[in-house]
């Protein structure tokens, strides 16, 4: 039995076809399921029955999906693994920026899809913990060290030479491990709501960090990028 077995997951998807094979392949992971059709009927079960995961489908009969992450992330942090043919970068980047955790592009496999929510019901667990540590102490992964306290980021114990705004970078994304934040989103939390949508200073900042934290910026360790939306820490391994 699984870490987590027994947590709810909602599916909001009116396409029979995909609900049916999609509950059989969670229920054989031990997890309990509930099902919507609709946009309206998804919120009032998001509220009567406070599922631990939701599985959304952005195009409902009723309602965008996109309607419905608004909504939820009024009240809750419950994470919301959108589910949606809809694949172009701007898709994935407007759904994670109203509130989105992950960003799933239909046809998809079930492992990746049970990692994904395996990923999604750990932060939810420890996202209180990580950001307390994050913002009064330490946040490590592997042979990196960002020290909150110093505002200094270490790798392999020898301090990376970071300037100020490139750790500011390092300790935002390492705030949110695992998570995907949207050029937009960091462009507006480091540089203020005038900063535009101009992504060049980020990336300009990032090719910097990496020379100073990767052993092969190439091919990054600590930092990933996902092309035409934004960039995600690594997580820690259990």
């Amino acid at each position: 039995m699984t870490e987590n077995s027994h947590a709810r997951i909602l599916i909001v998807e009116d396409d029979a076809g995909i609900v049916l094979p999609l509950k059989k392949t969670l229920q054989a992971a031990s997890y309990d399921v509930l099902t919507a059709a609709s946009g309206k009927s998804a919120l009032s079960m998001i509220q009567s029955h406070c599922p631990d995961c939701i599985l959304l489908d952005l195009g409902l009969p009723d309602m965008d999906g996109g309607e419905i992450i608004k909504s939820v992330r009024g009240w809750t942090q419950t994470p919301i693994i959108v589910l949606s043919a809809r694949g172009t970068e701007n898709d994935k980047a407007n759904a994670l920026d109203m509130g989105a955790d992950d960003y799933l592009t239909k046809p998809f496999g079930s492992v990746e899809l049970l990692a994904r929510i395996r990923t999604a019901l750990r932060h939810t667990r420890t996202s209180a913990e990580n950001e307390e540590l994050a913002l009064t102490d330490m946040y490590r992964v592997d042979g990196l060290l960002v020290d909150y306290k110093k505002m200094r980021a270490y790798i392999n114990e020898r301090d990376a030479g970071l300037t100020p705004q490139e750790f500011r970078i390092v300790g935002l994304l390492g705030r949110h491990p695992g998570r995907v934040l949207t050029y937009k989103m960091m462009l507006r939390e480091l540089w203020g709501p005038a900063s535009g949508m101009d992504n060049k200073i980020l990336r300009v900042h990032m090719a910097s960090i990496r020379r100073k934290i990767e052993e092969n910026p190439n091919e990054p360790h600590y930092i990933f990028t996902e092309v035409g939306v934004g960039y995600r820490m690594a997580e820690p391994q259990a």
